[in-house]
């Protein structure tokens, strides 16, 4: 499994021999624009977390260039679905076998609307289960116990995590979250974006350190291999 980041909580995720892209927010990205060209991007899947700009601003462009097909909560699956893209619709708590491996649709605590304002669903993260790894991605979330319930099910390799504050949980709720998840090894996401979100990427790296954690936070295009 290939993990690749592109700013916010934009990944590209090859597993199973298929290409996965989750929340591209990449074109309305001052740290991304001018280094990713969507139009070089494979998917076969493209995953949102939720409905915020910052989450699915590219996705109907990817979509139209490769035929992946998006999957998200109902709400949100019904309304490319609407416009013509192939879906797969999921809801909390419940999971599918793809053809890369077993994907879980699991809770989150913010908001979720498009950016016209209309309704978005409940937002929500992904548990991925494919060639023998597992990986969380939270997408937009405070800290919440809900997060205890994965490792009962879930060993996880990988906790895909935001720290930007203010939106989300910040560093400190992210090494709590670490403990709760049973999984030490996190990326961060979903920092520096905006004002509002920008971190002390050394101070941040160093609680982590001192919690016996380890914070991976990535260069645009960077990628790492489980």
């Amino acid at each position: 499994m290939k993990i690749t980041y592109y700013g916010q909580n934009s990944l590209a995720i090859e597993v199973g021999g298929k290409h996965l892209i989750v929340d591209p927010f990449i074109t309305g990205n001052d740290l991304s624009k001018d280094k990713v060209d969507i139009n070089d991007l494979m998917a076969d899947y493209i995953l949102l977390t939720h409905a915020h700009q910052d989450h699915i601003l590219d996705a109907e462009a990817i979509a139209k260039n490769t035929g992946a097909t998006i999957v998200s909560n109902f709400e949100i699956a019904s309304h490319y679905e609407e416009k013509g893209f192939d879906v797969h619709p999921m809801n909390h708590g419940g999971g599918w076998q793809f053809d890369f491996g077993y994907v879980k649709y699991v809770n989150a605590i913010h908001t979720s609307s498009f950016p016209d304002g209309s309704y978005g669903g409940q937002p929500g993260g992904f548990v991925i289960e494919g060639e023998h790894k597992n990986i969380y991605i939270a997408g937009d979330t405070a800290l919440t116990m809900d997060m205890k319930l994965i490792p009962m099910q879930t060993k996880l390799d990988l906790a895909i995590l935001p720290i930007g504050d203010n939106f989300t949980m910040g560093v400190d709720d992210a090494i709590i979250a670490c403990d709760l998840l049973q999984c030490d090894k996190v990326l961060g996401v979903h920092y520096d974006t905006f004002g509002y979100i920008e971190i002390d990427h050394e101070e941040a790296k160093k609680k982590f350190y001192d919690a016996n954690k380890d914070l991976m936070l990535f260069d645009i295009g960077e990628s790492i291999e489980l």
